[in-house]
């Protein structure tokens, strides 16, 4: 019994740390989700057009977060594997190509962000809408440039292991969003109502105050001494860059095939009337607050992975991996039992339609399905993000959601006329083959791989980034 003693101190440690690391990230990325709820409510109380360009423009500017966000995730398991790997002195080198490549990366986001009207129009936008969906990116796209740099800091501070700043500046641009919206949509203070235009205006202002705020922070408090961050002006240096974005593209790609399947199953359902429509919202908002969990870990799981290695410590990359992923699994449980034996109490929060309700309880309780398997894919690639793995889980990604997933799911809604279920269950099915490929190469790579500290430190390092 006492053999077994070291084993489980260690599980328990390797636990602690995880939500330790976790819990500030879930809560950032509740307040994400947030932002688009305060922009929803805003919106809607000042007239139901803007409501809906309001709408449409965020998911257009949805695509644009997950790829400026996806390009970022390279950071974090760089400096996490420096960090392991006891060289915080040349954390600053990454650093620094790292805000290049934010810089340019929100460039390109800030131009598409304003050029999207082809976009607008495949989605057969109602015209009507059009010019204020149009004003809305063309205000909100000067936040692009913000939102990456944030995110570079963001990986920053997560690769080493400090994730509290996150939370905090998180929820502090969630609670500015709020008036900062209101005086610019509504026309307070002197100023014209601005409406769509406004609510653009006031989240790329809060990005910007986000960014700032999070960067004087990083320069000032102790925990980032010693990390020669700004120590002297560094031009980009292209082989670099193209280190990071072999690590960050693959994971922009990934965020941005999930993204797609979303925002392409919206649009299906959207041909099958507007009590479908409404009951898929629902359903959807549900499921994706609900993600925030496992997301906020699979955050935590890069780095936990990624210091592992670093030390050269293949044992600790598959604690790391295994006990993250089992942790998920928990709070999927969770979520789970209160999505499939609380479907109507949670439909009914969001509306009072009889009909809207009925086919809402079917999505819920579908969602609450795929919470395992959700989870289990977000996990997996979390740990494989920690091994800077990136390129292979694209690809089963790829696979799972556009070559499975999609196909499967319109067939079940057309030609079997399962209507929204029908997508709903494509869901279903793509994020189970997804779980399954992902977790069995985290699990070949955990088993068969074994990583050595010094060849970590040749390999890894911001001196040659070599790929």
């Amino acid at each position: 019994m006492k053999a077994f003693r070291p084993e489980r101190v260690r599980l328990m440690h390797e636990l602690r740390a995880t939500v330790r690391l976790a819990l500030p990230l879930v809560f950032a990325q509740l307040a994400a989700i947030g932002s688009n709820v305060i922009d929803a409510l805003l919106a809607g109380h000042f007239s139901a057009h803007v409501l809906g360009a309001v709408a449409v423009g965020a998911s257009i500017w949805s695509l644009a977060i997950v790829s400026g966000i996806g390009m970022m995730m390279a950071v974090p398991p760089w400096v996490a594997q420096l960090d392991g790997a006891g060289r915080r002195l040349e954390v600053g080198a990454v650093f620094r190509q790292a805000l290049w490549l934010a810089l340019g990366m929100g460039v390109l986001l800030w131009f598409a962000v304003r050029h999207a009207m082809p976009l607008i129009e495949l989605m057969g936008v109602t015209p009507s809408l059009r010019h204020d969906v149009q004003a809305f990116l063309l205000a909100i796209s000067w936040g692009a440039p913000a939102l990456t740099c944030y995110f570079a800091l963001r990986g920053l501070s997560e690769g080493l292991s400090l994730t509290r700043p996150s939370m905090y500046f998180s929820l502090g641009g969630l609670a500015l969003l709020v008036p900062l919206g209101y005086v610019l949509m509504f026309g307070k203070f002197g100023l014209p109502p601005q409406g769509a235009h406004g609510c653009g205006m006031a989240t790329a202002a809060v990005l910007w105050i986000e960014m700032m705020g999070l960067g004087l922070y990083v320069l000032k408090h102790p925990n980032y001494r010693g990390l020669g961050l700004l120590d002297h002006f560094e031009w980009p240096h292209l082989r670099r860059i193209a280190a990071l974005a072999h690590v960050g593209l693959p994971m922009a790609v990934t965020l941005l095939a999930e993204a797609g399947l979303f925002v392409a199953t919206a649009l299906i359902i959207s041909s099958l009337g507007e009590d479908v429509i409404a009951s898929h919202q629902v359903a959807i908002n549900i499921a994706s607050l609900f993600f925030m969990i496992p997301l906020g870990l699979a955050m935590a799981i890069t780095v936990r992975v990624g210091n592992a290695v670093g030390r050269g410590d293949a044992r600790g990359v598959r604690y790391a991996g295994f006990c993250g992923i089992g942790l998920t699994l928990g709070t999927q449980l969770v979520s789970a039992a209160l999505m499939l034996g609380l479907p109507h109490f949670i439909a009914s929060l969001y509306t009072h339609d009889p009909k809207v309700i009925a086919l809402a309880v079917q999505l819920i309780m579908l969602a609450g399905l795929f919470q395992f398997s959700d989870g289990i894919q977000v996990a997996s690639n979390g740990a494989l993000r920690g091994l800077k793995d990136t390129r292979v889980p694209m690809a089963i990604t790829l696979f799972a959601y556009w070559m499975i997933g999609m196909p499967l799911g319109w067939w079940l809604t057309f030609q079997r006329g399962m209507g929204a279920r029908g997508m709903w269950m494509g869901l279903i099915a793509g994020l189970s083959v997804a779980a399954v490929l992902l977790f069995m190469r985290f699990w070949r790579s955990a088993w068969r791989k074994r990583w050595h500290r010094a060849a970590v430190t040749e390999s890894a390092l911001p001196a040659t980034l070599e790929v």
